[in-house]
């Protein structure tokens, strides 16, 4: 009877990570991911491709599965989601390239003469595809960094970056005070408060979930741009190859202006490939809408698996499907014209409220839980627990 070689073999528990489990769980599906993107990029070099993509698919879940990078301090089982989604995403992102016929071009290359190793390294950490054939409709914010040179651009990213990043350790330190015994630790638990009224239990979760909201805008953008500092620093790449991510996403008017334009983009190309186009060729457009942000949700819930086997997929799927519900009664009832402050309103409301369902599945994973940057400044945690707590106790007063 045949047998996977050692390599290809499924995991029946997590190991922790160490120098050997990396460069025998993580390094194989990562060269993988490497490999593709340079056959994709060379005419005629799909068969190689459909070869290999199983071995890719194999050893990135091996690896999400297998590997426990938290160490075993519980806290830190973020670091789980980053391994299961970045795993996720080469065998996805491998998949569409083994399906594409044609070679992609990158139109945006500061030479002439094509380098395929450069042009490797771009595609595979160019989740847009700026700068890319297959990049069509993308929206990409205006700049908001001088650009006059690799050194002012690197500063301005690195003095906002590093803003972002006390701003998310105090909206989490904020969000954790409101219930450190439960879903302020990674025990986990609900954001709805049974002991209050109706009206002030869902002032307090729609408090929290507009914090987590602006919690995950500020840790994606700090990671952003402390990561483009090094690249334009360290491996000299323009600043033209790192565009805003965000476009302030409160200003929005419309839930398809949040979604298309104002909020990050980067798994864009992925969930139109994998639920996209397929619900559009049963459905038409709407069943495009609705494919692409189910397949967000099943994004999500990957990353709750990480860290809580037992999560429910409903409470991705529901909320998410629930944004490309409103994309289309957007659309059926305003066509292009929703906009101004009654547009506003729509899509803050519809945000928040769909937003209390998806937060409270993170908060019964124990993902609220986790490590803070501010977990040590007590000086600085001391008034945020202050002042949530006195929220607290207005509203169990009233």
């Amino acid at each position: 009877m045949l047998s996977l070689p050692d390599g290809l073999r499924l995991p029946t528990a997590r190991v922790p990570i160490t120098t050997k489990t990396f460069a025998s769980g993580v390094l194989p599906p990562v060269v993988c991911y490497f490999a593709t993107a340079c056959l994709v990029l060379i005419p005629r070099t799909q068969p190689v491709r459909i070869v290999l993509w199983p071995i890719t698919a194999i050893l990135a879940f091996r690896a999400a599965t297998s590997l426990d990078m938290c160490m075993g301090q519980p806290k830190l089982d973020f670091l789980n989601i980053d391994l299961q989604l970045f795993m996720f995403c080469i065998a996805a992102r491998t998949f569409e390239w083994t399906v594409q016929k044609k070679p992609f071009i990158r139109v945006a290359r500061r030479s002439s003469k094509r380098n395929y190793v450069l042009d490797t390294l771009d595609l595979v950490c160019n989740l847009r595809g700026c700068g890319w054939d297959w990049s069509q409709g993308l929206h990409i914010p205006p700049e908001t960094h001088p650009t006059s040179s690799r050194l002012a651009f690197a500063t301005s990213n690195l003095v906002s970056g590093l803003k972002h990043l006390f701003l998310c350790g105090a909206i989490h330190s904020a969000v954790q005070s409101f219930s450190p015994e439960t879903f302020g630790s990674v025990n986990g638990g609900t954001i709805f408060d049974e002991s209050l009224p109706l009206h002030f239990r869902y002032l307090r979760s729609s408090t929290i979930a507009t914090l987590c909201a602006f919690g995950v805008y500020t840790i994606l953008q700090a990671a952003y741009e402390l990561t483009a500092v090094l690249c334009v620093l360290l491996f000299r790449q323009h600043p033209d190859q790192w565009p805003p991510s965000f476009d302030s996403p409160w200003c929005s008017t419309s839930l398809r202006e949040f979604w298309s334009r104002r909020w990050h983009q980067w798994f864009r190309r992925l969930f139109i490939f994998l639920g996209g186009y397929p619900l559009s060729l049963l459905f038409g457009r709407f069943g495009g809408v609705i494919g692409a942000f189910l397949t967000s949700g099943f994004f999500h819930h990957l990353a709750l698996l990480a860290i809580d086997p037992s999560s429910e997929m409903w409470r991705m799927l529901l909320p998410f499907g629930m944004m490309g519900a409103g994309v289309i009664i957007e659309r059926v009832v305003a066509g292009n014209k929703t906009g101004g402050w009654m547009g506003w309103i729509w899509t803050m409301c519809w945000l928040v409220f769909w937003g209390n369902v998806m937060v409270d599945g993170w908060a019964r994973a124990g993902m609220l839980g986790g490590s803070s940057v501010l977990d040590s400044a007590t000086p600085v945690r001391q008034p945020i627990e202050r002042l949530v707590r006195t929220f607290e106790e207005y509203l169990h007063a009233c």
